[in-house]
């Protein structure tokens, strides 16, 4: 007998390292970790186990765990003294290390970690260590640079990393070099508080409840002071005319009331600008802090130059920029709490079964093998195995499967899902920190180092754009007395509001919270997206090629007709079949056997069995020989397949064989019941004697009942092109294709074939994604634009290497994934080309005298940052499909 392919996918495609390498350090310390697969995250500097490459001058040590044997430890040696300047080289194989004495003016540890690799050996990275800081200050790209330039400073840092969009920073340090307290007194000296560090239960509590009010903020205190101030001032400057006297001077110039009210105003709120923008100077980062400050301190110093007061202007500044700060921070703790609801799904505390009684500890304590208790209403702490009870469980938070699905003994359930009505026993099979819900927030919260092209470009284009505004400023200044016929002092006012613009936050910040947006709203929806640059690709997908089994089928073999002959009834067809096939391996005699299971027909006795290779089986049933197979093994034992008389109920012909027969009860099997049960896809297996035929089953890996109306939702969507790529035959494959709608179809394909068929789509159109549920076609899935496995929750495999994965078993999700990342392209250019033109409109408009200062504070910086921030968190409104419903955004 022959059955469909049974084939599996998963994606490939490793995130790429974003983070900074500083040199040769960098080197001497082995090959910077990837961020995606190895967050070594230790704490404290006392570096157990750290003892790689440990430049000493000219004594260097190198972790080689695979020299272990004398044979090998003299490869190294070897290979190590054909450098000048080696004074000694001490292999321990005991300990795997590596001990080297060289003339550094004449070698290197680098050169000599190079020889040691060309010997056929790994030198290990023990030495370096990395630690996740958060910094919830760091919420612009102006903040990373200051902390980035002060990491540049310290010595033994090899790489990092800073993500304003969560407030964290990751630091790789050699630790012979550099500790954890010289990161944290780095960043501090940017001016930015580090909070917590690597992760701990502590950073948990920070991502929760619990934290500051940004509106109770000291910093939003001292604005609101401030502005209290600046509205006293304009009182006495427009209204109370006449009780706005001198009151003081200062350098000869006259300080009325309103003028002294408006530098209390400044010095309140402006404090921490002028603190910010020290900092700046101080990291040699030309940033919104550092042009801020010349700007208030340049209305002041004009004040005093011109003797015409711009005082209110450098309040307005303090003021108004702290409130735009103040927005800012806002805006990006909204889009911070999308990955905090992530985060905060897993309980921070488990009951356990230990000693004979139930303990309540934190997660972090629990350990695998443990039994852990859950009640109904509570979430599972951990992932594991059901070994007691039965309940339904909501996995929502996990594969976004809207049903709860019943657990029982044996099952498996992940960390953060809700145990909805029955009581549970649970062995725990992973740590808290390896669980497939932590794995899922720390991939979404390195998406995020992943940079789509658009941000790329955006990045590029920031570089230029500050330099060439300030530029544009002082020019504006010089030149608008003579071309313009301005005074000087409005001139300076002129170049303290290009000052201003010249800050590209809303511009830069346009892309990472898009990015952010859609990626924390998939996950929460069951689909994990590794990377920006994967959700853009995503969006731009033209053609959509998917495997067969397992992805638009079942990938299982399953009973779909029974068709009996000659007077015995589907329950004799099925008994016998289940006699001949219940000792075969094949799927296609498990799919019988079980179909029989379930309709619970009796058992035969068996006896004889026999495997007819390529055509079915054979076996005693009950004393008679009896036969199951293709049709071809029937002819050979010289039945007329073409005159086959069909079973009739009550002498009225059955509806199987109405459909299938035109001569009532008489079926050409040959030339029309087989025929057409193939056409559908079918594997058709004949159950008889040597005398009789007693029926036809008929075997197919059903079509999931998402896999058609996924399909045309894609093609409503805008997808223009559909393909299965299947290694099934050609019959099934294009049966399968019909039903499902798909624009064509190719069979009969090796994986090399699969990768052939994807090039040549990726030549032929823009974007390509791959879609599967295995390991089998991971070639074609690297291979295509973006690739998407299927069924990846507790799948290490498929989480791991997948562009996407959605985490359920549910194709219907597609549809939603590829709308949400249309619409992240959408919001994205949006924002790009909504800020950039904001800025350069209200910047070439200052000249002319249409743009006051306190507009280019509120539009030019605080509108546009709120503005992109609140279009980017659209994108968690879109929702995936319910029942037959499209995807939908709420209004």
């Amino acid at each position: 007998m022959t059955s469909p392919n049974e084939e599996s996918h998963d994606g490939s495609g490793e995130l790429p390292d974003h983070t900074h390498n500083h040199g040769e350090d960098s080197h001497k310390q082995g090959h910077t970790h990837d961020h995606d697969h190895e967050h070594i995250q230790h704490t404290g500097q006392d570096g157990d186990d750290v003892t790689s490459s440990i430049d000493q001058g000219d004594v260097a040590q190198f972790s080689v765990p695979e020299m272990d044997c004398p044979s090998c430890a003299k490869k190294v040696e070897n290979s190590v003294e054909k450098l000048d300047g080696i004074q000694s080289v001490d292999p321990q194989v005991a300990t795997g290390t590596l001990t080297v004495s060289y003339d550094d003016e004449q070698t290197s540890a680098t050169a000599i970690e190079d020889r040691v690799e060309k010997a056929g050996y790994t030198v290990e990275n023990t030495g370096e260590v990395t630690s996740k800081f958060t910094v919830s200050e760091m919420d612009c790209p102006s903040c990373a640079g200051k902390i980035e330039n002060a990491l540049d400073r310290v010595g033994g840092v090899t790489t990092y990393e800073t993500k304003p969009t969560t407030g964290t920073v990751v630091v790789t340090y050699d630790s012979s070099r550099a500790g954890e307290a010289d990161v944290i007194d780095a960043i501090e000296s940017a001016g930015y508080e580090v909070t917590d560090t690597t992760g701990d239960k502590s950073e948990r509590q920070e991502a929760g409840g619990g934290r500051e009010s940004i509106w109770t903020s000291s910093r939003a205190l001292k604005t609101w002071v401030s502005g209290g101030f600046v509205a006293l001032g304009l009182l006495f400057e427009f209204f109370l005319t006449g009780q706005n006297v001198q009151i003081a001077g200062l350098f000869g110039t006259e300080l009325l009331v309103a003028d002294v009210l408006f530098l209390i105003a400044v010095a309140t709120g402006g404090q921490e600008i002028l603190r910010n923008g020290y900092y700046s100077a101080r990291n040699l980062n030309l940033d919104i802090d550092f042009l801020m400050s010349v700007a208030i301190l340049g209305a002041l110093v004009a004040s005093l130059a011109f003797g015409e007061a711009l005082y209110f202007e450098a309040a307005t500044l303090a003021f108004l920029f702290s409130i735009a700060e103040l927005l800012e921070r806002y805006s990006m703790d909204r889009a911070r709490n999308s990955l905090r609801e992530l985060m905060d799904l897993s309980p921070d505390e488990a009951t356990v079964k230990r000693n004979g009684s139930t303990e309540t500890i934190p997660v972090d304590e629990v350990a695998v093998g443990d039994i852990v208790v859950v009640k109904p209403g509570e979430k599972i702490p951990m992932d594991g195995s059901v070994v007691d009870g039965e309940s339904a469980v909501n996995q929502a938070p996990i594969t976004g499967e809207s049903v709860p699905v019943d657990k029982t003994t044996g099952d498996e359930v992940y960390a953060g899902t809700i145990n909805e009505e029955g009581y549970l026993e649970v062995e725990v099979t992973s740590e808290a920190g390896d669980n497939t819900l932590s794995r899922i927030v720390e991939m979404v919260e390195d998406a995020q180092s992943n940079k789509t092209e658009r941000e790329q470009f955006v990045e590029r284009f920031s570089t230029y754009y500050t330099p060439v505004v300030v530029v544009f400023a002082i020019l504006t200044t010089l030149a608008s007395p003579y071309i313009l016929g301005t005074t000087w002092s409005t001139a300076v006012v002129y170049g303290l509001t290009l000052l201003v613009l010249a800050c590209p936050c809303a511009f830069v910040i346009s892309t990472p919270v898009s990015v952010v947006s859609g990626i924390t709203s998939a996950a929460k929806n069951g689909v994990l997206i590794k990377g920006g640059n994967h959700l853009e690709a995503m969006g731009a997908v033209d053609v959509v090629a998917f495997d067969k089994t397992g992805t638009l089928t079942k990938g299982e073999l399953t009973v779909t007709d029974v068709v009996p002959l000659n007077g015995n009834s589907e329950e004799d067809v099925l008994r016998c079949a289940r006699g001949l096939e219940q000792r075969s391996e094949h799927p296609i005699g498990e799919a019988i056997v079980a179909e029989a299971g379930s309709a619970g027909v009796a058992e035969r006795e068996v006896d004889d069995f026999e495997s007819i290779t390529g055509k079915g089986v054979r076996a005693d049933l009950d004393g008679t020989p009896h036969f199951a197979g293709k049709p071809g093994l029937f002819e050979e034992l010289e039945f007329d397949l073409s005159h086959v008389h069909a079973t009739t109920e009550g002498g009225v012909v059955t509806q199987t064989a109405r459909q299938m027969c035109d001569r009532n009860n008489c079926l050409d099997l040959l030339e029309e019941t087989v025929p057409e049960l193939q056409a559908e896809g079918k594997t058709v297996v004949l159950v008889g004697t040597e005398d009789e035929l007693e029926g036809v089953i008929a075997v197919a890996d059903e079509i999931r009942p998402e896999a058609k109306r996924t399909v045309a939702r894609l093609k409503q969507l805008g997808v223009a092109r559909t393909v299965m790529l299947t290694g099934d035959n050609e019959r099934t494959a294009r049966a399968i294709a019909e039903q499902v709608g798909v624009d064509e179809y190719q069979a009969e394909l090796l994986p090399e074939d699969k990768v052939t068929a994807i090039e040549e789509l990726v030549d032929e159109y823009d974007g390509v994604a791959m879609v599967g549920d295995g390991i089998n076609d991971a070639p074609a899935l690297a291979t295509a634009t973006v690739g998407v496995a299927m069924g990846a929750a507790g799948t290490d495999t498929a989480l791991e290497t997948a562009d996407i994965a959605l985490m359920g078993d549910d194709l219907a999700k597609l549809p939603y994934l590829y709308e949400l990342a249309n619409d992240a392209n959408g919001v994205i250019r949006q924002n790009i080309w909504a800020s950039l033109g904001v800025k350069a409109g209200l910047a070439l408009a200052v000249p002319f005298g249409y743009v006051p200062i306190w507009l280019a504070v509120l539009a030019g910086d605080a509108g546009m940052t709120t503005a992109v921030t609140g279009n980017a968190m659209r994108l968690s409104r879109i929702r995936p499909a319910t029942d037959d419903r499209d995807a939908v955004a709420d209004s």
